[in-house]
């Protein structure tokens, strides 16, 4: 589902409209302008009925509106930062960096959203009352609203991903084993038999009388199998990123040059590189390895000294280039690629020498291969021309919300 169009800023997060609520707007004003005509005849004009149909439309999404930003809010005082939330054809969605770091966060956030709705639902039904006194119209409105405001809360708690119940009993689950992955994988299985289940129940109304809610149902139901889905690619991801090792996809993109090769040699090696990042240039001394050194010594003398100055004397440490173990998960590649300037990590052997290098294309081929995802030989290309991951993979919040969750160490949790 793409972005949609952003229409306003509220306490700093984004709301967009995507293109499909504009679809489910239109059908929820037709549906509200109809049942008011039957419940309501002759207490006002067709205008008046399709006004207020329109009208409990858009208080219905702002409802939805309301249930993300309890969701929101509570994520921003757990330290989450809410990137955005999407109004679309099936409700609302707020899109977050990261999950929270604890049980105990996860089940705050989760449970806000039916909170607001169940609350917006007891003051509606309770003033509906009170307002049909001054307007029939408006009290039957009320009364409307605050029976799907109920009905979204208690809808949203049923215990299955990707529904608010089900991160609920996501988060309960992990507070209880101490793994946020045995959390997902028991929500995630009541979620698909929730949604099978609604698929089921609404081919059979389909089948009858109620035609419309049946198909209601079953998109309810695919939307689930589909994020259920995603979970499940995610529990992959997670599990790849644990156990490969650094070592696993590590290349080779460094060159070896003696320390008595002259600048000569080394302006000749750069001549040598193709497209892309050049490699690494590492100097040895007779076997042992004393440094590296890159090109500011060709742009910083006279093209005649090439041939007299030594690689030897421009070396600069090894320490100075990011470097990791190569028995390191794959996670931790990632962080370290995701700090500012690091394109490219040293890897090294048991006994801390240089053995190889690794890179963000090379990274997330190894993980496509652990997943069984083949990829196109001009995109794998593409990637490595542009030292990112294949198709732009999102892998660093991947990381970061394993390592806050503890769930980062190949011991933690449920293998």
């Amino acid at each position: 589902m793409g972005e949609g169009w952003q229409v306003l800023s509220i306490r700093g997060i984004p709301l967009r409209i995507h293109p499909s609520w504009f679809v489910i707007l239109v059908l929820a004003t037709l549906s509200f302008q109809q049942q008011y005509s039957r419940e309501l005849a002759g207490q006002g004009s067709d205008v008046a009925l399709w006004g207020l149909g329109l009208l409990t439309a858009l208080l219905l999404f702002a409802s939805v509106l309301l249930h993300e930003l309890g969701h929101s809010l509570v994520a921003i005082a757990q330290g989450v930062k809410v990137r955005s939330i999407t109004l679309f054809l099936l409700g609302g969605v707020a899109s977050v960096e990261r999950e929270c770091s604890t049980a105990i966060g996860s089940l705050l956030v989760a449970a806000a959203g039916p909170l607001v709705s169940l609350l917006l639902a007891l003051l509606l039904l309770g003033g509906s009352h009170g307002v049909s006194h001054l307007s029939p119209l408006l009290g039957q409105m009320c009364q409307e609203l605050g029976f799907l405001n109920l009905v979204l809360g208690l809808f949203n708690l049923l215990p299955g991903l990707p529904l608010d119940g089900g991160l609920i009993l996501k988060a309960i689950v992990w507070q209880i084993t101490g793994s946020q992955r045995r959390g997902v994988q028991v929500a995630t299985a009541s979620g698909r038999a929730l949604a099978l289940l609604a698929i089921g129940i609404g081919i059979v109304l389909l089948l009858g009388k109620a035609s419309v809610f049946g198909l209601w149902l079953m998109l309810l139901g695919w939307f689930g199998l589909g994020a259920i889905r995603n979970q499940t690619q995610l529990l992959a991801l997670q599990a790849a990123l644990r156990e490969l090792r650094v070592k696993d996809a590590a290349q080779r993109r460094f060159r070896v040059l003696e320390a008595s090769d002259s600048l000569r040699q080394l302006s000749r090696t750069r001549l040598r590189d193709g497209d892309g990042p050049a490699d690494w240039l590492l100097v040895c001394n007779r076997g042992r390895w004393q440094g590296f050194i890159d090109d500011e010594p060709l742009q910083r003398l006279p093209v005649q000294c090439w041939d007299s100055e030594r690689v030897g004397d421009h070396l600069q440490p090894l320490s100075l280039l990011p470097t990791i173990p190569e028995a390191a998960p794959l996670w931790q590649a990632v962080l370290q690629l995701d700090q500012p300037g690091t394109r490219r990590l040293l890897v090294l052997s048991p006994a801390g020498l240089p053995c190889g290098t690794l890179e963000r294309p090379e990274l997330g081929e190894a993980l496509l291969a652990r997943l069984g995802v083949k990829l196109p030989v001009p995109i794998l290309e593409a990637a490595r021309r542009q030292g990112s991951y294949p198709l732009g993979m999102a892998l660093a919040p991947v990381a970061r919300s394993m390592q806050a969750a503890g769930e980062a160490s190949p011991g933690s949790g449920l293998g």
